[in-house]
């Protein structure tokens, strides 16, 4: 077994190793989840911790690590008799992202469970997680429908696994670590707020701690045991400080006061629901055990605030997650309790806030570097170039959008196979059942009905004596489903001298914010476009991150000519890199122009060519009709033509508008004259 970086020897960070230690101190606080660019070493303070956790005692031989002083009544190993049990080391599993959820929460043996009755079960990470740590890298990018069973069995302590009529139960109560770089796209905001606690990381600009970060990188890839054994001591005594800090969490008192403290605060920040109290409280009180005191004080409940409330003020998808310190501060100070005082608290053997946001000394280095040492982390994201800015005497500056509002659905034509979402119709692993067919690999699914017709005509012949159905792996039937896939929404935005007229840029920038938010309920990844001048310029490589794309639209130029072909070919070129990189997910189309082509010979049958290269093959399109005014031209309705797609007005892409149904990009709908 490699030897892990020691989690003391991770540099600055406080805030990060301050809310892992307090989920050491009680589990009940509810998780971590750490936000981060990308090589802040946010993966090496997570598996870090694992080697700081004290020791479990599990009933021996018992797969799901029931602990021998309260067993699990209804373990599947069980029922167990009462014992010392054995001792091991407190497990740290990592969930990948391309897991499937037999892997996640165990599978059943569906040919002994039919054919024999009874209930072989194969634990899943849950049940090997157990009373450890989970850890899930990138849990921005797991399927949605694993982290509503990861996250609903963290809420409940236990796992459910039930598949046609037999069902298993087993306890599944872990300390839940996600990490997630935030220009990889975003988690749905009520799973942010099934995290506890949520901390931003970033690397240090200060050289000097730069260089700490390489020194003791350095160290560590020449000789890990070396540099693990300089930190042993440490380690220990912050080892130590968690097992004292849980036997004190029981003692804690919070009091009245403190409770009044984090109702308001939440309600001052109009956080939803009431986890967030919940949370707090269970912070604040691992605070104050953390800092050595029996007593919960005001600046624990900043603190906890400070951690447990910025992802809940997120109020859209393109609202950047924090908190108003000042805010913060007067609402703790206008329900302050009479008997502290003017007087600040006591400060504490770590610190300001009496101990409450204190982290361990780091040993003999340099007191405030602020990154740990890891290795770039890997990511598909590219960093997208710069939005363009006025160069020219016809150019205007950027404005401002209008509000955005809720869109008509947009969909691709077909039966897809893509990534699970939320946008068109393609055959997933979860969804209404629509027919069955032989298992190819591991059957996932069982087709009950299909697997009794199948086996029924040869029950005879296998000599079927008894009540139970003689089944053989030939006769297993998988389930075939429907659901809906996230695509691949690639925009195409004129920003050219025309839509800069009137006013309708604000318009334009409002109805693509609005779709850009439609994609990101729907799970897709988006692409961004843009065209004006002379040449068309890739704003946003695609990418799961929506807010992106908004933060490219919202400094949008316009101005200058309408290089339509140019737009559209960029367009080509980008989705033939993509169909090679993800050939499953599928694109659609969607262009934003008023139609017009202006510049270099020829210009409006140069488009014209470019649209008929995505009609060729089959790209679902969609045009935003947005000329305006009394004389309409319709050259949005000719190019919605030749791309094979349909054209929806600026009104019609409202949902709630009554000037047409809901549109598809199949083109069946009605198009613009």
């Amino acid at each position: 077994m490699s030897t892990r970086y020691p989690f003391t020897a991770v540099v600055g960070m406080d805030d990060l190793r301050l809310a892992l230690l307090l989920n050491a101190v009680s589990p009940a606080v509810g998780g971590v989840l750490v936000r981060g660019e990308k090589g802040t070493a946010k993966s090496t303070a997570v598996r870090a911790l694992a080697d700081l956790l004290p020791e479990v005692a599990v009933v021996a031989g018992c797969r799901f690590s029931c602990d021998p002083a309260a067993p699990d009544a209804r373990c599947p190993d069980g029922p167990h008799e009462s014992g010392p049990g054995t001792a091991r080391a407190a497990r740290m599993v990592e969930l990948p992202v391309g897991a499937s959820e037999d892997r996640l929460v165990g599978a059943l043996d569906i040919e002994r469970a039919l054919g024999e009755g009874v209930k072989a079960f194969e634990p899943g990470l849950l049940a090997d997680a157990h009373r450890g740590i989970l850890y899930v890298d990138e849990v921005n990018l797991l399927h949605d429908h694993l982290i509503d069973l990861l996250l609903d069995a963290a809420a409940m302590g236990s796992s459910y696994v039930e598949r046609e009529g037999v069902s298993v139960r087993h306890a599944a109560r872990f300390l839940l670590v996600g990490t997630m770089n935030p220009e990889e796209g975003e988690l749905r905001p009520q799973l942010l707020d099934r995290f506890g606690l949520t901390v931003e990381v970033a690397a240090s600009r200060e050289p000097e701690q730069r260089v700490e970060v390489v020194r003791r990188r350095l160290a560590y890839d020449d000789d890990p045991a070396a540099f693990a054994a300089r930190w042993a001591d440490a380690e220990g005594a912050l080892r130590e400080r968690i097992v004292a800090a849980r036997e004190l969490l029981p003692s804690v008192v919070l009091g009245d006061a403190v409770l009044l403290q984090i109702a308001a605060t939440c309600a001052a920040f109009e956080v939803d629901g009431m986890r967030a109290d919940i949370v707090m409280a269970r912070t604040a009180t691992a605070l104050a055990a953390w800092a050595g005191r029996t007593e919960v004080t005001s600046e624990d409940v900043r603190q906890a605030a400070l951690l447990a409330l910025p992802h809940r003020r997120r109020r859209n998808p393109f609202d950047a997650p924090g908190l108003d310190q000042d805010k913060l501060d007067e609402t703790l100070e206008q329900f302050q309790d009479e008997d502290e005082g003017d007087d600040d608290p006591d400060p504490g053997p770590e610190g300001p806030g009496g101990g409450g946001g204190g982290v361990p000394p780091q040993g003999d280095s340099p007191e405030s570097p602020a990154e740990s040492p890891e290795s770039p982390e890997s990511s598909d994201a590219v960093e997208p170039p710069a939005s363009p800015a006025p160069s020219g005497p016809g150019e205007r500056a950027a404005v401002k959008a209008a509000e955005p509002f809720r869109t008509k659905m947009l969909s691709v034509p077909g039966l897809g196979e893509g990534a699970a979402g939320r946008r068109s119709r393609a055959r997933t692993d979860h969804g209404r059942t629509t027919g069955s067919r032989r298992p190819q690999g591991a059957l996932t699914k069982l087709h009950l009905t299909a697997t009794v017709q199948a086996a029924a005509p040869h029950q005879r012949a296998r000599g079927r004596s008894g009540r139970g159905l003689v089944v053989r792996r030939d006769d297993l039937r998988q389930a075939t489903r429907e659901g809906r896939e996230g695509n691949l929404v690639l925009f195409v935005v004129d920003a050219s001298g025309s839509m800069a007229a009137r006013q309708r840029m604000s318009a334009v920038k409002g109805a693509v914010l609005s779709l850009l938010l439609d994609a990101y309920q729907r799970r897709d990844k988006v692409g961004l476009i843009t065209f004006r001048g002379k040449e068309a310029d890739l704003a946003l490589p695609p990418t799961s991150s929506v807010d992106a794309a908004a933060a490219r639209l919202e400094s949008l130029p316009t101005g200058g000519r309408t290089p339509l072909a140019a737009g559209l070919l960029k367009a080509h070129d980008v989705l033939r890199v993509e169909r090679l990189r993800d050939p499953a997910r599928r694109p659609l189309l969607v262009v934003v122009t008023d139609g017009r082509a202006t510049g270099g010979p020829e210009p409006v049958a140069l488009g014209a060519r470019a649209a008929r290269l995505h009609a060729a093959e089959g790209t679902a399109s969609v045009v935003v009709d947005c000329e305006s005014g009394m004389v309409r031209l319709g050259l949005a309705g000719d190019l919605a033509r030749e791309l094979g797609g349909t054209a929806v007005t600026l009104d019609e892409l409202r949902a709630d508008s009554i000037a047409g149904l809901v549109k598809d990009a199949t083109g069946t709908s009605r198009r613009a004259a």
